[in-house]
């Protein structure tokens, strides 16, 4: 009797069906996690093209003011610094919003973005309270002093935001008129931000 072990005919059977009955296992996993994933797929582009945006918005009208700037030379409490001497920009621009979500939306910034030669210029809107001051400094613009739109304003469910903000941007006329392009960034809590592009021309007060 031989010490080496033979294998018999049988058992050679067996164990080469069992190397296929493997290699058909797992190609029927591969089979499933590639179907997996085409439906995964399938899915998201439904939702994707079938869903509506969130929130939506226009930039109805934007007007912009040259001016130059000289400081009084006292700070808010009244003591001496240095003046400053400037030349900006006071832009203005009736915007409104619409929620068409189930849930309120927080805005937490809106921003101004002038495309320059060297780069993107974002300037935050002014606040309520700056709204008001920016009338009683330039009496001038009383033509523009309609509702407010608060920059940080909250937007109910189904509900719409309608009023004009407003930005002090640091630019010459001259900066100013060679720009290359002018957008709003409408900045969300939780909620992907709204870029918006004025569809008129700039009117120059």
């Amino acid at each position: 009797m031989s010490l080496l072990h033979q294998e018999s005919g049988e058992e050679i059977d067996d164990a080469a069906r069992g190397e296929e009955f493997t290699k058909g296992s797992s190609h029927v996993v591969w089979a499933a996690i590639i179907a997996t994933v085409l439906i995964v797929l399938v899915v998201g582009i439904v939702l994707l093209v079938n869903s509506k945006p969130v929130v939506t918005g226009e930039i109805v009208q934007v007007w912009a003011h040259p001016c130059h700037v000289e400081t009084s030379g006292f700070d808010a409490n009244g003591q001496p610094m240095p003046k400053e001497s400037f030349d900006q920009i006071l832009l203005f621009a009736h915007v409104t919003l619409q929620n068409h979500g189930k849930v309120p939306l927080s805005m937490e910034n809106l921003l101004a973005n002038a495309k320059l030669g060297d780069g993107v210029l974002s300037v935050s809107a002014g606040s309520l309270a700056q709204y008001e001051e920016v009338f009683l400094a330039f009496p001038e613009l009383a033509s523009l002093h309609f509702k407010p739109l608060n920059p940080r304003a909250i937007i109910a469910p189904g509900g719409t935001v309608d009023g004009t903000a407003f930005w002090a941007v640091r630019l010459t006329r001259q900066e100013w008129d060679a720009r290359k392009d002018l957008n709003f960034t409408v900045v969300f809590q939780y909620q992907p931000s709204l870029v918006l592009a004025p569809r008129k021309a700039i009117i120059v007060q």
